[in-house]
């Protein structure tokens, strides 16, 4: 009953991940600008159509996450099916409304990172993320006195990708644990309708 809440959950989550727009438009999980590179945003923002470049990079970015997105379902449902009896009765008895999720985290994360990161840095010059990017860097590096910045999206991109799934999956989770009558079967009611 677990795994098939979880694997309902995995696949509800992939997919609305996958969605154009899954990511984009998506406040819990939308990839920001980079962080470590605000200044580039700030600084080339403030030029002619500067702005526009900057969300067409974020945009871009977003794309690519929701491009890359269903290689994550093999690595998730193989998470689900390596759950032992002892994290099954921890999961079932728990109060906390994204345990299954965190425990799924603590145990594929690694993996994720690992098995996305190619399909990151495929998506990434599928849509242009790459290109736009480095152009954008390139810009920004050609100012007098700054400091040059790297044009490498692909970590960051990954991260956050990974990062918008367990949120996703969270979600899942949590409506599957509010309305498990809802959510599928007779078998999901028995496991979390308490």
């Amino acid at each position: 009953g677990l795994k098939e809440a979880l694997t309902t959950g995995v696949t509800k989550a992939v997919a609305f991940a996958s969605e154009k727009d899954g990511f984009n438009l998506n406040d819990d999980i939308r990839i920001p600008f980079p962080p470590d590179a605000q200044l580039v945003a700030t600084t080339i923002g403030s030029l002619p159509l500067g702005k526009q470049a900057v969300e067409q990079v974020t945009n871009l970015m977003n794309r690519a996450a929701e491009v890359a997105a269903p290689a994550a379902k093999d690595i998730f449902l193989t998470a689900v099916q390596q759950l032992t009896l002892p994290d099954a009765l921890a999961l079932v008895g728990s109060t906390s409304k994204d345990a299954a999720t965190q425990l799924l985290r603590k145990n594929s994360e690694a993996a994720l990172n690992a098995a996305l990161r190619p399909s990151i840095v495929q998506s990434l010059d599928q849509v242009g993320a790459n290109a736009a990017y480095a152009k954008l860097i390139d810009r920004y590096n050609k100012i007098p006195l700054m400091t040059p910045a790297k044009d490498n999206l692909t970590d960051y991109v990954t991260a956050q990708t990974v990062d918008g799934l367990f949120v996703l999956l969270a979600q899942q989770e949590a409506k599957i644990r509010q309305n498990p009558a809802a959510q599928g079967t007779a078998i999901l009611k028995r496991v979390f309708g308490k």
